[in-house]
């Protein structure tokens, strides 16, 4: 059973509505994320809950860094899962765009979907290797030549509209989703940040306040990724993922799925 979540702003039950009616969620106003309650709050979230800062960063790293890896093969089948679209189970819904696609065309051609690393590989040169270059809780389908378009961009508002991107926009050194899943982006990224810190041989990631972060293992901008936290809550698709992950795959939960408050608390 999903997580239960209790004093849950009325924003995220039309988002959620809208999902599942395969419409884009609502244009939402940014006000702070409201703190909820979930069904793990007394099991996997025991050691965290009433801290805030470092000291929550560095237990809710201990807590997710329990997780089992799979293969950057194993990818394409998982995400044909987590990503599956609700109302029609042979597709699955691309990230940028929101088109649903047939699960079978994955692929590298055009018309193709492929494996979108939403923390940029090259943000920590973690590649495609098993570890960050293939955890699912930021591994998401998306159509290769918006894909492509992406590249390694920083996050930030503003630009051209991305062609077939739904809604999303870039320019030469930035990156804007729709505004659908401006804030499942943002979860994503502060998962990573907490997930990866320096240990199991892989850079310690972090979430700055630029653009042109480049090779290192920075992506920005921060300001604009927790409003986009804000903007948009968690919804019935991301729960659902997040949930998946967790059930049949790695067994780690993104904890800002669970408790968007938390990235106030540690940012």
């Amino acid at each position: 059973m999903l997580a239960i979540r209790t004093r849950r702003r009325k924003a995220v039950a039309l988002a959620a509505a809208a999902v599942l009616a395969g419409l884009a969620a609502p244009s939402l106003s940014a006000t702070p994320a409201t703190a909820t309650t979930t069904d793990y709050d007394s099991t996997y979230y025991k050691s965290a809950i009433g801290k805030t800062g470092t000291s929550l960063k560095s237990s809710l790293h201990t807590i997710i860094s329990d997780q089992t890896k799979i293969s950057y093969s194993a990818v394409w089948d998982a995400l044909k899962a987590t990503d599956q679209d609700p109302g029609n189970s042979g597709n699955v819904i691309l990230l940028y765009s929101g088109a649903s696609r047939s699960k079978s065309l994955n692929g590298g051609d055009t018309g193709d979907w492929n494996r979108e690393h939403v923390w940029a590989k090259s943000h920590g040169d973690f590649g495609t290797a098993t570890g960050p270059g293939t955890d699912l809780h930021h591994l998401r389908p998306e159509d290769v030549q918006v894909n492509s378009i992406r590249g390694n961009k920083d996050f930030d508002d503003g630009g051209s509209a991305v062609p077939g991107g739904g809604g999303s926009l870039t320019d030469s050194d930035s990156f804007e989703p729709r505004d659908a899943v401006k804030g499942d982006v943002a979860r994503m990224i502060f998962y990573m940040a907490v997930r990866y810190e320096g240990g199991d041989g892989w850079a310690d990631l972090e979430v700055n306040g630029s653009v042109n972060n480049g090779s290192n293992p920075y992506i920005g901008k921060l300001a604009v990724l927790k409003a986009w936290n804000d903007e948009d809550p968690p919804d019935a698709f991301e729960e659902r993922r997040n949930q998946v992950i967790y059930d049949s795959y790695q067994h780690n939960r993104n904890p800002f799925v669970d408790h968007p408050e938390w990235v106030e608390a540690i940012w």
